[in-house]
């Protein structure tokens, strides 16, 4: 009997998972690409000012592997800037380790960052992103410490570090 509610369970959630991407696109999260934004250029400007990897994460909303980024274990004082635009994000006061493998705040710079809903894994997900460029920078989880109780999980190529910078 538990074997054939496992079954059941799986085929919903890979049938649902591959459904999504036939949802609108309000509902996928796929609309902020029609929002206008400060920073606007075309996906082949993206392209030559960004790297395969970075334009991969910021323009078409993907994740970079787990500990791949070398901003994960930095703590020296300074400030993470978007890579697409340069607008300062994160201060290194709010950074902390979750263990994730991705480099995580409690909070972002006041005015700094938008969020919107994505539905790409079926549940809902708060999606955070660069107000100035729309650049998607990972999603915000109410499991962080104090005094937030937030944790902004930032893909590492989003971020550029600035050793000695502060807002």
């Amino acid at each position: 009997m538990k074997r054939r509610a496992l079954l059941k369970v799986g085929t919903v959630v890979m049938g649902t998972t591959g459904f999504s991407s036939f949802l609108p696109k309000w509902l996928s999260g796929k609309a902020m690409a029609a929002e206008v934004f400060e920073v606007t250029k075309t996906e082949e400007e993206w392209r030559q000012t960004l790297t395969p990897e970075q334009f991969h994460v910021l323009r078409e909303k993907g994740t970079e592997r787990p500990r791949s980024s070398l901003l994960d274990k930095e703590y020296g004082e300074g400030l993470y800037r978007c890579s697409g635009c340069d607008l300062p994000l994160f201060t290194s006061a709010t950074k902390f380790d979750s263990g994730t493998g991705w480099p995580s705040f409690y909070a972002p710079i006041k005015g700094a960052v938008d969020t919107s809903t994505d539905y790409v894994l079926v549940l809902p997900r708060t999606e955070v992103h660069c107000r100035r460029c729309g650049g998607h920078l990972g999603h915000v989880f109410n499991d962080g410490p104090r005094p937030t109780g937030k944790r902004y999980c930032m893909n590492g190529v989003s971020l550029k570090f600035v050793p000695g910078e502060s807002t």
